[in-house]
């Protein structure tokens, strides 16, 4: 594919669309140049060395619920895939040479995008913020707009479930463990009671 092709998967609902995302999720960034791009590849670079120092922690102490290594793992594979497209697509693809480019100065490629439209036969949605916060339009969807207009991967995919996975789960993912008490470890029994020495009278001489 070249970018910004498409190839229709599902008419109307799904399709794949070749992009090339300069930035994070929503295609945000941190600025123009390389500067910028350079800082969040190093961000993802030490994010990636931090969550893969705590899946180790987790595992070595052997005490947190297996899901929260999944989920932890899944959030640690999503931005390990997208930090190999910054490390290695400048060094594999052709690139538009009108933009800085280099090691760790690649595109996140995505490609998965569904079509689907707000139906005509549902109400309009409209939320905005207080006026005391700015009033700034939150949502908006009218009947004919996308739903979910974005475009993602499968590392974005692995970020969002390992995401919402710690965030519903929060409680059962982070509980203390509780601990057991062995029968071995119940009190001990009270030292026997030592009988008291008989008395004998000793007869004394009238």
């Amino acid at each position: 594919m070249e970018p910004n092709g498409t190839i229709g998967v599902i008419d109307g609902f799904f399709q794949l669309h070749y992009v090339e995302n300069r930035g994070m999720a929503f295609g945000a960034t941190l600025g123009a140049g390389a500067g910028p791009k350079y800082a969040l590849s190093l961000f993802r670079l030490a994010a990636i060395v931090g969550i893969g120092w705590y899946i180790l922690k987790l595992i070595r102490e052997n005490t947190s619920p297996k899901g929260l290594i999944i989920a932890v793992g899944l959030v640690f594979a999503g931005a390990t895939g997208n930090l190999i497209d910054g490390i290695c697509y400048d060094l594999f693809w052709e690139v538009d040479e009108l933009r800085p480019n280099g090691f760790l100065l690649g595109s996140v490629v995505d490609m998965f995008q569904f079509t689907s439209v707000w139906p005509t036969w549902m109400p309009i949605v409209n939320l905005n913020l207080p006026d005391f916060l700015g009033g700034a339009n939150l949502i908006d969807i009218k009947p004919g707009d996308l739903i979910f207009g974005a475009i993602w991967n499968l590392a974005d995919l692995s970020i969002s479930i390992g995401v919402g996975l710690i965030i519903f789960r929060y409680r059962r993912l982070f509980r203390k463990p509780t601990t057991k008490k062995k029968s071995d470890e119940t009190e001990p029994p009270p030292p026997p009671v030592q009988e008291e020495e008989a008395v004998t009278a000793v007869p004394t001489a009238e």
